[in-house]
């Protein structure tokens, strides 16, 4: 990808999944990448592996990693990890806003609590290390870039996780937002929308039969990938993009093209 060798990448919740695929993908295209973690730093040590595997044996061309330890729920650990990125790398150039829970409960059920803790990450954390880059990009005044990992339950109704599909939709906008705000100061702002991706989050990753249930609901007949969704995000933030901000991109091998119309159900034959 153009552009990417040598700069500066924040990324959070890079402990797993889609966020851990997409530290290796960085530091393979040469980017310096800070690896956001929660608590213990061990968490890391997969992510560490899968960078390993990823650049091979040209370690000597890829990029550095910074471990940084923050709670993406508390704004005091958001500021002082953006700081220390900051001071330990010499910039942020590009933050990719992954980190994100879930929380299942019939909606009549939901507790104040799990409500706020997902909303907690999801959104309010992403749109505090958003403002801290964005605070350092005006500063800088050379531009920035802003990647947020949304969902297909963005547009999507998912009924038992409300939280995280409001959380999802709220990103959209904020997305928007800001890329309408900071594009005059050349600072480029998208996301992209994640479909059933083979994560740790998801439990049914290593269940066959729920897998190939869920498969079936999919166009393009399969689950995504993790490395899929990192190289997605590493166009975003390439040169090769630098006419795109305001955008949500969908991976989803065709879930938003409602798979359902295939057959035509909605109406009688001609």
């Amino acid at each position: 990808m153009k552009g990417l060798k040598g700069k500066n990448v924040l990324v959070t919740g890079a402990t797993s999944g889609i966020g851990q695929a997409i530290a290796a993908c960085f530091v393979a295209e040469g980017a310096d990448v800070a690896l956001n973690y929660r608590g213990d730093i061990s968490k890391l040590d997969d992510t560490k592996k899968l960078i390993v595997k990823t650049c091979g044996q040209d370690n000597e061309s890829k990029g550095k990693v910074l471990p940084v330890e923050g709670d993406l729920s508390e704004e005091g650990d958001i500021v002082r990890m953006c700081s220390e990125v900051i001071t330990q790398l010499g910039s942020i150039d590009i933050l990719i806003n992954n980190a994100g829970i879930q929380s299942a409960s019939p909606s009549h059920e939901l507790s104040t609590a799990d409500f706020d803790r997902v909303m907690q990450v999801n959104l309010r954390g992403a749109y505090l290390c958003a403002r801290e880059a964005l605070k350092h990009f005006m500063q800088k005044s050379i531009g920035g870039i802003i990647i947020n990992i949304s969902s297909v339950h963005e547009i999507i109704p998912r009924p038992t996780y409300i939280s995280y599909s409001m959380s999802k939709g709220a990103m959209e906008n904020m997305t928007k937002t800001l890329a309408l705000e900071y594009a005059p100061h050349g600072i480029r702002v998208n996301a992209i929308a994640p479909g059933a991706t083979a994560t740790p989050i998801n439990s049914w990753t290593d269940d066959i039969q729920k897998r190939k249930e869920i498969e079936s609901h999919i166009p393009l007949g399969r689950v995504g990938t993790s490395a899929e969704m990192a190289a997605i995000s590493a166009f975003l933030a390439s040169d090769d993009a630098s006419y795109i901000t305001g955008q949500t991109l969908f991976v989803d091998g065709g879930l938003t093209l409602y798979a359902d119309f295939l057959k035509p159900w909605s109406a009688g034959e001609e």
